[in-house]
C-alpha cells in the first residue's frame, strides 16, 4: 500500500513538472511574440528620420524586466564533458565561429615533399558561386528545436542540417585571413604605433565575415583538419579539431615570405537567453612579426544571435577587445558596443591605442561590419562631446523617450559610420558579391573555401574538411543526403570514442600540442610541425 502511494506521488510530481515546463514554454513564446509585435507597431507609428541601420524585423532586442526573469531562469552554459561525441551543438559557432612571393620553405622549416610543391593546392581559377543555392528555412522553426533547451545544456540539442551552411567550423575560422594585406602593411612600416593600427584593424576585420551569417557551420569531427594556401594573399594555413570535450579548434598560419605567424585556439561558451543565443569567446589569438621580434595577442568579442523565436535573425558583437604588443607594452583597447534600445550604436567599435604608461596615442573608431578609422584623441573626444550635447538637446525637445523617433535606414550601399574630420581610413570591408544572399551570405573569400579539384587527390590529407561527405552534399543541394551523412559521421565518431574507452589507446592530436602560450603563458594549443611534409599515412579514417 505504501509502495503504491509512493509510486503515485512520483507520477504526480513528474506530471506536475511536465505541465510546468509546457506552461513556461508557451509563456515564453507568447511573451517574445507580443514583444516583437509591440516593437513593430512602435516602429511603424513613428516618422522615419536618418541614421539607424535596423529594418523593422531587425528592430532591437531590448530586455524588459519580465524577459530578464525568464532569461535568467533559462541561462545555460553549453560546454559539457558529458556530451555525446559528435553531437551537434546548436549555433555553436555563430560566432566561433574573418601578397607575397612564395618561399622554398615555410617559417616552420618544412619544405617541399618529393616532387610536389609544399604550397600546391590544386586551384588555378577560383569559383564565383556555389554549385547550388541555399535552402529556404522558412518552414522550419528554430524555436521548435531550442525550446527543448529549457533546463538543459545547449550541447544536448541536435540541430537539423537545414540550419547549417556548407562549411566546417575549421573552414569558417580561415576567414580570419581574408584581409591578410593588413598584416603585410604592418610589416611594411617601421613605426610601432602604425603597426598597432594595422594589427587592430586586422583583429576587427577577422570577425567582419560573421555579419548576416546566420547559418551555423558544421561542427568539426575530432581529428578533422583543413588547409588553405593562397599565393595571391601570401599565406598558408592549417587547422585541426584537437578536442571534443570541450570542442577546441586550433590553427596556425604563416606568411609564404616568412614575414608573420598567426595562430590560436578557439572554444566558445554558449548561453540561451530565451530570445537570443550568446557566444562568449574563449581561447587566445596571437600574431607574431619576426622582422620586429613582436608578438600581439587578443581575444574576440562576444557574439549574439537575436530573434531565434520570432522575427528576422540578426547578429551583433559586443564586449572589450584588447590587442597587446608584448614587446613595446603598447595596446589597443577597443569596445564593440551593444545595439542599445533604438539601435543607434549597432556594430560600432571605439577605443584608443595606448603606450605602456597608458597615455592615449590615437583614437580608433568605426563599424566592424564596414570600416575602421584612426584620429587624434583630442579631436575624437571633442567630437564625442559635441555628439552628446546634440543628443541631450534632442532629448530635451521630446515629451518622453516613448515619443523618440527611430532613425531612418541609410541607402544599402552607404557608409553609415560618421567620419570625423582629420581621420585616417585604416580598413574597409571587401564588398560581398551580388549573389551573396543566394549562397548563405558568403563573401567571395568564403565561396573559395570548399573548392575541390581532381588534382588535390593524394595531396591533401584524408582528414581535410573538403572531403566530408555531409558538407559536400549540402553544397551540392542534396539536403537529404547531407542529413543522412551527418548522422552517419556522428555515430561513427561515437563508436570510435566508445572503442577507445575499452582499450588502452588514447586519442593523440597530430599537428598541435597543448601548452602555454610563449608570450603570456595562457593555456593554448601550439603547432608541432610536420604537416607540410605531406606524409599522411598515419592518419585515422574519420569519414
Amino acid at each position: 500500500m505504501r509502495r503504491n502511494f509512493s509510486s503515485s506521488m512520483e507520477d504526480f510530481a513528474l506530471e506536475q513538472e511536465v505541465e510546468k515546463n509546457k506552461a513556461l514554454t508557451e509563456a515564453l513564446h507568447t511573451l517574445a511574440t507580443e514583444h516583437h509585435e509591440l516593437k513593430q507597431s512602435l516602429c511603424k507609428s513613428r516618422r522615419p528620420s536618418t541614421l539607424s541601420t535596423l529594418t523593422e524585423d531587425d528592430f532591437y532586442d531590448a530586455v524588459s524586466e519580465s524577459e530578464l526573469s525568464v532569461s535568467g531562469f533559462l541561462s545555460v552554459a553549453s560546454q559539457s564533458c558529458e556530451e555525446d561525441e559528435g553531437q551537434d551543438n546548436p549555433l555553436l559557432s555563430i560566432l566561433r565561429h574573418p601578397s607575397a612571393l612564395r618561399g622554398p620553405t615555410g617559417m616552420s622549416g618544412e619544405g617541399n615533399h618529393g616532387n610536389q610543391p609544399a604550397q600546391y593546392n590544386g586551384v588555378e581559377k577560383h569559383r564565383t558561386s556555389l554549385p547550388a543555392p541555399m535552402f529556404s528555412r522558412n518552414d522550419v522553426s528554430i524555436w521548435s528545436i531550442l525550446k527543448k533547451c529549457i533546463g538543459m545544456e545547449l550541447s544536448k540539442i541536435a540541430m537539423p542540417v537545414i540550419f547549417n551552411e556548407p562549411l566546417s567550423f575549421l573552414q569558417r575560422l580561415t576567414e580570419y585571413m581574408e584581409h591578410t594585406y593588413l598584416i603585410h602593411q604592418a610589416n611594411a612600416t617601421t613605426d610601432s604605433v602604425e603597426r598597432m593600427k594595422c594589427v587592430a584593424a586586422f583583429a576587427v576585420s577577422a570577425v567582419a565575415s560573421q555579419w548576416e551569417r546566420t547559418g551555423k557551420p558544421f561542427n568539426p569531427l575530432l581529428g578533422e583538419t583543413y588547409e588553405l594556401i593562397r599565393d595571391d594573399l601570401g599565406f598558408r594555413w592549417v587547422s585541426e579539431q584537437v578536442s571534443h570535450h570541450p570542442p577546441v579548434s586550433a590553427f596556425h598560419a604563416e606568411g609564404l615570405n616568412e614575414d608573420f605567424v598567426f595562430h590560436g585556439s578557439i572554444y566558445p561558451k554558449l548561453k540561451f537567453w530565451g530570445k537570443s543565443i550568446e557566444a562568449e569567446p574563449k581561447g587566445l589569438i596571437t600574431l607574431e612579426l619576426p622582422k620586429y621580434n613582436e608578438a600581439y595577442t587578443w581575444t574576440n568579442p562576444t557574439c549574439c544571435v537575436h530573434n531565434i523565436i520570432v522575427g528576422q535573425l540578426w547578429i551583433e558583437q559586443y564586449g572589450s577587445v584588447e590587442v597587446i604588443n608584448h614587446k613595446t607594452g603598447e595596446r589597443c583597447s577597443m569596445m564593440f558596443k551593444p545595439c542599445g534600445l533604438f539601435g543607434k550604436e549597432l556594430h560600432i567599435v571605439e577605443g584608443y591605442i595606448l603606450d605602456k604608461s597608458k597615455k592615449k596615442l590615437c583614437a580608433i573608431y568605426g563599424k566592424w561590419t564596414e570600416c575602421l578609422y584612426t584620429v587624434d584623441p583630442a579631436t575624437f573626444e571633442a567630437h564625442k562631446k559635441t555628439d552628446k550635447k546634440n543628443l541631450d538637446e534632442k532629448k530635451g525637445n521630446k515629451q518622453s523617450s516613448v515619443d523618440e523617433e527611430p532613425e531612418e535606414m541609410p541607402p544599402p550601399d552607404a557608409e553609415t559610420a560618421q567620419v570625423i574630420p582629420g581621420s585616417e581610413l585604416i580598413w574597409k570591408i571587401t564588398p560581398r558579391p551580388d549573389n551573396s544572399a543566394k549562397f548563405y551570405a558568403f563573401s567571395t573569400f568564403a565561396m573559395h573555401l570548399n573548392e575541390q579539384e581532381k588534382s588535390m587527390e593524394g595531396v591533401i590529407p584524408p582528414t581535410d574538411s573538403r572531403l566530408r561527405p555531409d558538407i559536400r552534399a549540402m553544397e551540392n543541394g542534396d539536403i537529404d543526403l547531407a542529413s543522412a551523412e551527418k548522422k552517419r559521421l556522428e555515430e561513427k565518431q561515437r563508436m570510435a570514442r566508445k572503442n577507445r574507452t575499452k582499450s588502452t589507446d588514447e586519442w593523440k592530436t597530430r599537428w598541435f600540442q597543448q601548452g602555454p602560450n610563449p608570450h603570456n603563458k595562457a593555456q593554448d594549443w601550439l603547432y608541432s610541425k610536420g604537416y607540410w611534409d605531406r606524409n599522411y599515412t598515419h592518419l585515422p579514417e574519420i569519414y
